[in-house]
């Protein structure tokens, strides 16, 4: 059909979580050594515009509140005319990645979360 299939976009969501934590610092892999996964526990999306298979699109991510045993994103993807193609959110919880539990967000990463280190 010569658009991007609709489950494309969690897969750009997530690409965008990772860089952001690149970003600050932070990978994935390094909060696991430190006992914490991060299930994504809830979606939501709205597609606006078909994203075509050539178009070059930017992905923008905001951390939407201060994380507590959930760390809420908020997502917009653009097509290279800066058209909004996808809006977005998703909900991660923090998990102890022995237990399987629910549990704070470490002080650790939340201070880089919130850019206070």
């Amino acid at each position: 059909m010569g658009i991007v299939h609709h489950s494309n976009y969690l897969r750009y969501f997530e690409v965008a979580r990772l860089e952001w934590l690149s970003f600050l610092g932070v990978s994935y892999k390094s909060m696991e050594q430190e006992g914490v996964i991060m299930p994504v526990i809830d979606v939501n999306l709205s597609y606006k515009i078909p994203a075509l298979f050539d178009d070059k699109i930017i992905v923008e991510v905001q951390l939407d509140e201060i994380p507590k045993v959930k760390m809420k994103f908020s997502y917009s993807i653009k097509n290279q005319n800066n058209q909004i193609v996808c809006l977005g959110e998703t909900t991660l919880a923090f998990l102890n990645s022995k237990t399987r539990k629910p549990m704070r967000c470490p002080e650790k990463f939340k201070s880089l979360f919130l850019g206070k280190e």
